[in-house]
C-alpha cells in the first residue's frame, strides 16, 4: 500500500457486487468495440476501488485511470516506460542544478473542455488547489512552491532538492483544472463528480463509484494523440465475471485476472502479462514490546534465510519476479536480480539458535479480504506459515478484515505484517517511507536513530542529483535494509491485462494502470 492510499482507502478493497444492469450494460458485440451513435465504443472491466473524479482528492487506482482521462497533467510517461517524463501541458522543462526549481513551459494552443484557453493561471490554481485541500495526494507537493514567472511558464521551487519532481508530475492527481470554471462552483466535488472541468482527450458524462463511469471523447481536445473511441465504459466487475465479459465480447479489456484465469484463453483475445510494481513484503516489528522475538534480530535473518522465495513466486504466476530490494526491479535504483534472498535452510536454523529464542512464535497479521493484482495474501500467508515451520518457528495466522488490520498497521501494533507498497510515483525516493523513523519503518516499529549510517544515506539520497550517484545511493540502502531492516520483501506478483483483438496499445503503467485514452482501434 502506497503511503496515501492508505490514508483513509487501501490500494485494493473487497471487491463490491454490482447490479446485474450494471454487468450486463453498455456490451460491444463481438470482438471488436461496440457502436453507440454511430461511433465506437469501448467497454473496460475493471474491479472499483474508487471515491472521486476530484483531482485534488482522488488518489485510488480507478480514480488515476478515470483522471488521466479527463485531465492533462504538465508531464506525462510514454506507455510503460517511467524512466523518463516527456512532454504534457507542458511542452518543454529544466530543472536548476541545485534540483530546487524546475521551469516549465506550457505548450501553445492547449485548450479546455469549453474551448478556453490553458493558462499558467489555470496552473498555478490546480497545484495549489491540492496543496491546499490537505487531502490523500497534497504529499506529492510537499515543500513546493507554484508560482507564475509569464503567460506561458510556471516555476515549481522545492525547499530543499527534489530530484524526484518531474516524475511526480505526471501523476493524474495533479491534472490542471479549468479555474474560472472550477471557482464559479466553488471549488465543489460534487461539481467534479458530474461535470469535469478539463483540458484531457475525454469529458465526464456519468460518475458512480460503485457501477460505472462514462467517459465521452472531447472534440476540443488539442493534444498531440486524437482518442480512437468515442465513447469509454469503464465498469465495476468482480473478476470471473471479467472472463466472461471478455470472452463473449460484452467488454473489450479486463484489469483484474490472475494468471489462472488467463490461461487458455481462446477467442483471439491477446494477453499482456508482466510484473507489476507492487512489491509485497512482511515486517518484523522493531518494538520488543510489542515482541521481543520480532525485535531480535537473529530471528529476522531466520526468517530472511527461512523462505522458499521460488516457491511463493509460484502462486503469482508469470510474470511474478522476486525484487531483490524493497524498490521494484524496474524503477532506478532497484538491486540486481542477483542480490535477491534465496532459501538457506541450514542457515535460518543456524540463526534461530544464535538468537537464543526457545520455542519462537509470533503472530502473522494481514488484511484477509484483500487480494494484490488478483493473489490473495491469505494464501500467501499460509505458504509463509508452512515453509517457516520448518526452520523451527511457529507462526500464528491472524487475519482480519482491511479495516481492523490496517488500524494495526498504521499504528505499528503487528507482531509480524504480511502487506505491499505500490508506487505513488516511479522514483525510488518513494521508498524512503521504509527507513528508521519514517512512514512505513515506524508502522514496524523501527524508530528515527535506530541506525544513523542509514538514515543519513536516506538523507543524502533524497537530495542528490544525477542518476548515477542515485543509482549508487538507493542500492546502498537497499544493500543495508537487507543486512540489518526489519522488511523482507518477497514478490512483485504478475499483472495481466485482456483485450479484444480489437484493441491495440496496451501498455501496464505503474501510476495510473491504463491509458484508455491512448489505445487504439482496428
Amino acid at each position: 500500500m502506497s503511503r496515501s492510499r492508505t490514508g483513509s482507502y487501501p490500494a485494493a478493497l473487497p471487491l463490491v457486487a454490482v447490479a446485474a444492469l450494471a454487468l450486463s450494460a453498455c456490451s460491444g458485440g463481438g470482438g471488436t468495440a461496440g457502436s453507440s451513435g454511430g461511433g465506437k465504443t469501448l467497454v473496460v472491466d475493471t474491479s472499483f476501488n474508487l471515491k472521486t473524479a476530484d483531482p485534488g482528492r482522488e488518489f485510488e487506482p480507478t480514480g488515476q485511470i478515470v483522471d488521466k482521462a479527463l485531465y492533462e497533467t504538465l508531464l506525462t510517461f510514454k506507455g510503460s516506460d517511467v524512466t523518463k517524463p516527456v512532454a504534457g501541458l507542458a511542452s518543454a522543462y529544466e530543472q536548476s542544478t541545485d534540483g530546487r526549481t524546475l521551469t516549465l513551459h506550457l505548450r501553445k494552443g492547449a485548450k479546455f473542455s469549453d474551448g478556453s484557453a490553458v493558462t499558467a493561471d489555470d496552473v498555478v490554481y490546480s497545484l495549489n488547489r491540492v496543496i491546499e485541500l490537505k487531502g490523500n495526494p497534497s504529499f506529492l507537493l510537499d515543500g513546493v512552491t507554484v508560482s507564475k514567472t509569464d503567460e506561458s511558464t510556471v516555476t515549481l521551487t522545492s525547499k530543499k532538492a527534489n530530484p524526484a519532481l518531474p516524475f511526480i508530475l505526471p501523476n493524474p492527481a495533479l491534472g490542471i483544472l479549468n479555474a474560472k470554471t472550477v471557482k464559479a462552483h466553488g471549488g465543489s466535488e460534487k461539481y467534479l463528480n458530474t461535470t469535469s472541468a478539463g483540458s484531457g482527450p475525454y469529458t465526464l458524462t456519468s460518475f458512480n463509484t460503485n457501477t460505472q463511469v462514462v467517459l465521452t471523447r472531447n472534440p476540443k481536445y488539442t493534444g498531440p494523440q486524437k482518442p480512437a473511441y468515442d465513447k469509454i465504459v469503464i465498469r465495476n466487475v468482480q473478476a470471473p465475471t471479467q472472463k466472461l465479459n471478455v470472452q463473449r465480447g460484452d467488454s473489450q479489456i479486463a484489469l483484474d485476472l490472475t494468471s489462472d484465469q488467463v490461461t487458455g484463453l481462446t477467442g483471439g483475445l491477446k494477453v499482456s502479462s508482466g510484473a507489476s510494481s507492487d512489491v509485497i513484503f512482511l515486517l518484523l516489528n522493531r518494538n520488543s514490546k510489542v515482541s521481543s522475538t520480532a525485535a531480535n534480530a537473529k530471528f529476522t535473518e531466520a526468517v530472511r534465510k527461512g523462505i522458499d522465495y521460488d516457491s511463493l513466486l509460484s502462486l503469482a504466476g508469470t510474470g511474478s519476479v522476486q525484487p531483490a530490494g524493497i524498490i521494484p526491479s524496474t524503477f532506478l535504483g532497484a538491486l540486481p536480480s542477483s542480490s535477491a534472498a534465496k532459501r538457506d535452510l541450514a542457515g535460518a536454523k543456524a540463526a534461530l539458535k544464535a538468537s537464543g529464542i526457545d520455542k519462537p512464535s509470533v503472530t502473522l497479521g494481514f488484511p484477509s479480504d484483500l487480494t494484490v493484482d488478483g493473489l490473495s495474501l491469505q494464501t500467501l500467508a499460509e505458504r509463509v506459515q508452512a515453509q517457516l515451520k520448518e526452520v523451527g518457528i511457529t507462526v500464528t495466522l491472524a487475519p482480519a478484515p482491511t479495516t481492523t488490520e490496517l488500524d494495526n498497521y498504521r499504528n505499528g501494533k503487528e507482531q509480524a505484517g504480511l502487506w505491499y507498497w505500490g508506487p505513488d510515483y516511479p522514483d525510488p525516493s518513494d521508498y524512503l517511507a521504509f527507513l528508521p523513523g519514517n512512514l512505513v519503518g515506524l508502522r514496524a516499529g523501527w524508530k528515527a536513530g535506530a541506525d544513523d549510517t542509514l538514515s543519513a544515506l536516506g538523507d543524502k539520497a533524497a537530495s542528490t542529483i544525477g542518476d548515477d550517484a542515485r543509482k549508487a545511493l538507493y542500492e546502498q540502502i537497499q544493500t543495508r535494509m537487507n543486512d540489518s531492516g526489519p522488511f523482507i520483501p518477497l514478490m512483485q506478483p504478475s499483472r495481466n491485462t485482456v483485450a479484444a483483438a480489437s484493441v491495440t496499445g496496451i501498455a501496464y503503467n505503474p501510476v495510473w494502470t491504463i491509458d484508455v485514452a491512448a489505445l487504439g482501434a482496428k
